[in-house]
């Protein structure tokens, strides 16, 4: 018995030790290959992401409208003069103020006509709001060159042509239908519970529409906000057609200034691009931390 248990013990003494489990990926956890290919892409796709912007500032560096021909001179000859030329020398400042006016006119008045909009729709069910719904989804069916025309005529039967206003009630028409569907299908995660709470309160439902709804909207709001102000910013059709003053014009009116039958300079568009750039990144840098979801959670009464 003795013998076994030895030749036993002398055997387990002899064989190789068992090799030690490598650590166990976590759920989730990607491996190298994957990690450096995912990384990989991203970075190429920023790359081509950012090679517009830096090419549009490379090319308002250059002195000359034809450099982009050659855009290896660019290199030896940068100068300012594009963007003195175009601060000094053009109406720039006239178009910023035009543009910031429709723009945050549009933003503010589509918004709230949005917000009340898909509000009503989400919460109330009152006859053919379905039919309603759909209907603002068929406007956005038509092209702009269909739309010019009768909204001329309307504008024009109410002495709004040249004006702020009227342009800014234009591109309402293109913003708020989308907004509104937006909103109401956001306003469709908030749970009832939150209105019922502010009844309960003593709130009207005005009331608990600013008080209680609005705020835990934000993301909603500012995604609708930014769409608004990017519609009425960049817009060239309807802006040229309602604008006759061209201390009235927007920046993208301004631009065709640039532009003649036969020639185009494109170094001062290049730098009018980049000084347009600024008040939209300044605009989405504003509502960019409000462009998340998820802020309705735990709102609910438990």
């Amino acid at each position: 018995m003795s013998t076994t248990t030895v030749t036993q013990s002398t055997a387990v003494d002899q064989a190789a030790p068992a090799p030690a489990p490598g650590p166990a990926r976590r759920r989730g956890e990607r491996g190298l290959a994957r990690t450096l290919l995912s990384h990989g892409l991203l970075t190429v796709a920023s790359l081509i992401a950012l090679f517009p912007i830096v090419w549009l500032v490379f090319l308002s560096l250059g002195p000359d409208k034809d450099d982009y021909l050659h855009p290896g001179r660019i290199w030896s000859t940068m100068t300012l003069d594009n963007y003195s030329f175009v601060l000094q020398e053009t109406n720039f400042f006239d178009w910023l103020k035009s543009t910031l006016i429709v723009s945050l006119g549009t933003t503010v008045i589509g918004v709230m006509i949005a917000a009340t909009t898909g509000y009503a729709v989400s919460r109330m069910r009152f006859p053919g709001y379905r039919k309603f719904m759909w209907v603002l989804l068929c406007t956005q069916m038509f092209p702009i060159a269909v739309l010019i025309v009768p909204m001329y005529q309307i504008l024009s039967e109410l002495q709004l042509i040249d004006t702020y206003l009227g342009l800014i009630l234009v591109y309402c028409s293109t913003a708020v239908p989308y907004c509104a569907w937006l909103l109401k299908g956001y306003f469709d995660t908030i749970p009832f519970e939150i209105d019922e709470a502010g009844r309960v309160d003593g709130l009207s439902p005005f009331g608990t529409f600013f008080r209680l709804i609005l705020p835990l909207a934000r993301p909603g709001l500012a995604v609708a906000a930014f769409y608004s102000f990017i519609t009425a910013f960049g817009e060239v059709a309807f802006a040229t057609t309602f604008l006759l003053d061209d201390e009235k014009y927007t920046f993208a009116v301004g631009l065709q200034s640039f532009v003649s039958e036969h020639d185009a300079q494109r170094n001062l568009m290049a730098a009018t691009a980049v000084l347009i750039a600024i008040p939209v990144s300044a605009f989405f840098y504003l509502v960019q931390k409000n462009l998340v979801t998820g802020l309705t959670a735990g709102g609910t009464k438990g």
